[in-house]
C-alpha cells in the first residue's frame, strides 16, 4: 500500500498564476490539506475531495495530518501560497518524514510573494538578491538582524517578508535603520500590499521614505540596491556587472578635495576638531550621516568639504580610495559603534591611518545608577521612576518603550532635531506631546525647568562626556533630588585613541608628506 504526497504551490493569490501542474496534482488527489484561505483560489479543482483544513497556526499539525494519510496509501495534496519550499510548509513535511516512509513525493513550485512582488513594481531583482522573513517566531531576532546587516554591507536587492504586525511593530524599523548604515537614503523601494489580490497596492518609494511608512503582514518590501534606477513607473537593476559603473550618486570623487583628512563626524566637537585639523594646513573632507549633520558643519567649519548622508560601506570605500584619502580621523559619536568598526576595518583595508578622538567621559561626584546596555537602563527606570526622561537619542527608543512594564510609566524624549530622529521617536510610540526637539548640549537650568514643567521623575542619560552636556545634566538631577541613570560607553579595540585635539594634530603632523 503505496500513498503519495503532493507538495502544492497555489501562488500569490489569483487562479491566473498558478502553474497547470497543480490542476493535475489535485485532481490525481483523494485528500487536501490546507489553511482554508488557500482554497479560495482552486475551488473549481477540489470538489468532492475529502478536505481537511486546520487553523493559520497548526502548520506543523496540517504536515503531520498529509503525512499520516500519505502513509496510509491515500494520494494527498499539503496546500500552502506561494511557493511550497520557501517559507511555506514543504520542510515541515519533510522535517516529519521518516527514512521507513515508502510513498512517493512530488513539490510542485510556484510564484512566490519575491516574485509576484517583484513582477508588479519592474525588475528590481535582475541580479543578486536575498530574502529575509522578519517574524521571530522561528528565528531568533539577534539573527534575524544579523542576517539584514550582512545584505545591507553587501548592498544587496532583498525583498522582506512577514513585515509588521500587531505584536511586531518595531522590528521593521530596527532592519531599515540597518540599510540606512549601508545603503544610500535615496535607493530605491517598492512596497506592495496584498499583490495580486483585492486590494493590492504598488508603490515606488526611496528607502527613507519607506523609514517612515507603516506596513502590515500582508506587505512586502522591496530593497533596492545601489544600481537600482527608475522608467517611469517601475523600477529595475542592471542585469550584468558591465553596466555598474554608471551609478547615479549624489557625492562625486572628483568634486572632493584629493589627499584630504577625512573626519567622521557626528558631534560638536567632532566639527571643532575638523576645523582646527584645517588651520594646521591639512585638506580636510567632513563626513557626517546626516543633512543636518551637514549643515552644523557648514556652520561651525565654513569652507570645509562635506558629505552627507549615510552613504554605506561600498560607496564609502571608493570615496576613500578614489580621492587618495590620506588618513581616518573617527570623531564619532562615542555610542556609534558600528560605524567605528566600519572605519577601522577600512583603514586597515585600505592600509589608511586611523586615529580615533575620543571624547573624555565626564563622570563625576553626583551620584548616578549605572547600565551597561539600554535594555539594563530601562529596567532600572521602570524601577525608579513614573516619568522617564530620556536623553538617549532616537536609536534606542524601543529597549524602554517596549520593556516589560513599559505602558505603566509615562516616557519623555529630548533629541535633535533632525526629521528622522523625529520620526523614529513617534514610530516608537512616543507622543508628540512627550517630544522636544532641540540642538543640544543645555545648561543645567534649561534641564531643571524643563523636568519641572513636565514633572519628571527619573532621567536616563548616556555617558556622552561634557561636550554631550553629561555634568549639567547630573547637576539638575542633583538638584531636583531626581535619580539619574547612566548608560556606560560600549567597549571598543580602538587601534589609536587621542583624548583631546592635540593628540589628533600631532599624530596627523607625524604622516608622511
Amino acid at each position: 500500500m503505496t500513498g503519495k504526497l503532493y507538495l502544492v504551490s497555489v501562488g500569490p493569490g489569483t487562479a491566473e498564476l498558478i502553474p497547470p501542474m497543480v490542476k493535475d496534482a489535485l485532481a490525481a488527489s483523494e485528500v487536501i490539506v490546507s489553511y482554508d484561505l488557500y482554497l479560495t483560489w482552486i475551488q473549481p479543482w477540489i470538489a468532492g475531495k475529502d478536505i481537511r483544513t486546520l487553523p493559520l497556526t497548526q502548520e506543523r499539525e496540517r504536515a503531520r495530518l498529509a503525512l499520516e494519510q500519505a502513509r496510509a496509501g491515500k494520494t494527498v495534496a499539503l496546500i500552502s501560497s506561494g511557493d511550497i519550499g520557501i517559507y511555506a510548509m514543504a520542510t515541515l513535511a519533510y522535517e516529519d518524514m521518516l527514512e521507513t516512509d515508502t510513498f512517493d513525493v512530488q513539490l510542485i513550485p510556484g510564484i512566490t510573494s519575491a516574485n509576484a512582488c517583484a513582477s508588479l513594481l519592474g525588475a528590481p531583482l535582475s541580479h543578486d538578491f536575498a530574502t529575509l522573513s522578519l517574524s521571530d517566531l522561528l528565528c531568533p531576532w539577534e539573527w534575524i538582524e544579523k542576517r539584514a546587516r550582512h545584505i545591507a554591507e553587501a548592498d544587496l536587492a532583498a525583498v522582506f517578508y512577514n513585515v509588521q504586525s500587531r505584536q511586531r511593530q518595531e522590528g521593521v524599523y530596527r532592519v531599515l535603520d540597518i540599510m540606512l548604515e549601508h545603503k544610500r537614503p535615496e535607493t530605491l523601494c517598492g512596497i506592495v500590499h496584498n499583490a495580486y489580490r483585492e486590494g493590492q497596492t504598488v508603490e515606488v518609494v526611496t528607502l527613507a521614505e519607506l523609514r517612515t511608512r507603516r506596513f502590515n503582514m500582508l506587505t512586502s518590501i522591496v530593497i533596492g540596491n545601489r544600481f537600482t534606477k527608475r522608467k517611469r513607473n517601475w523600477i529595475y537593476s542592471p542585469r550584468g556587472y558591465g553596466n555598474w559603473d554608471d551609478t547615479p550618486d549624489t557625492v562625486k570623487a572628483d568634486a572632493l578635495p584629493s589627499g584630504a583628512v577625512w573626519v567622521f563626524s557626528g558631534t560638536s566637537d567632532g566639527n571643532a576638531l575638523a576645523r582646527e585639523i584645517a588651520e594646521a594646513g591639512h585638506q580636510v573632507v567632513v563626513s557626517s550621516a546626516t543633512d543636518y549633520g551637514a549643515e552644523l558643519v557648514t556652520q561651525n567649519c565654513p569652507g570645509l568639504t562635506t558629505v552627507a548622508g549615510r552613504l554605506g560601506v561600498e560607496r564609502r570605500r571608493e570615496l576613500l580610495r578614489e580621492t587618495g584619502a590620506r588618513a581616518i580621523v573617527d570623531a564619532t559619536h562615542p555610542f556609534a559603534t558600528e560605524m567605528s568598526q566600519q572605519l577601522i576595518a577600512l583603514a586597515e583595508e585600505l592600509s589608511l591611518p586611523y586615529q580615533r578622538y575620543e571624547r573624555p567621559s565626564s563622570l563625576d561626584s553626583h551620584q548616578a545608577h549605572h547600565a551597561a546596555t539600554m535594555d539594563d537602563a530601562a529596567k532600572l527606570a521602570m524601577r525608579l521612576g513614573q516619568r522617564v526622561f530620556l536623553a538617549t537619542g532616537s536609536k534606542d527608543l524601543v529597549s524602554f518603550i517596549k520593556a516589560d512594564g513599559a505602558a505603566e510609566r509615562q516616557w519623555f524624549v529630548r533629541l535633535a532635531p533632525d526629521p528622522q530622529h523625529l520620526q523614529r521617536a513617534i514610530d516608537a510610540g512616543i507622543s508628540r506631546a512627550h517630544l522636544v526637539a532641540m540642538q543640544g548640549p543645555f545648561s543645567q537650568t534649561a534641564n531643571e525647568t524643563l523636568w519641572r514643567d513636565w514633572g519628571i521623575d527619573c532621567v536616563v542619560t548616556k555617558d556622552s562626556g561634557d561636550a554631550g552636556g553629561y555634568l549639567a545634566k547630573a547637576a539638575a538631577a542633583a538638584v531636583m533630588n531626581i535619580p539619574l541613570i547612566v548608560v556606560d560607553r560600549p567597549r571598543v579595540d580602538y587601534p589609536a585613541v587621542a583624548a583631546d585635539f592635540a593628540g589628533v594634530l600631532a599624530t596627523l603632523a607625524g604622516l608622511p608628506a
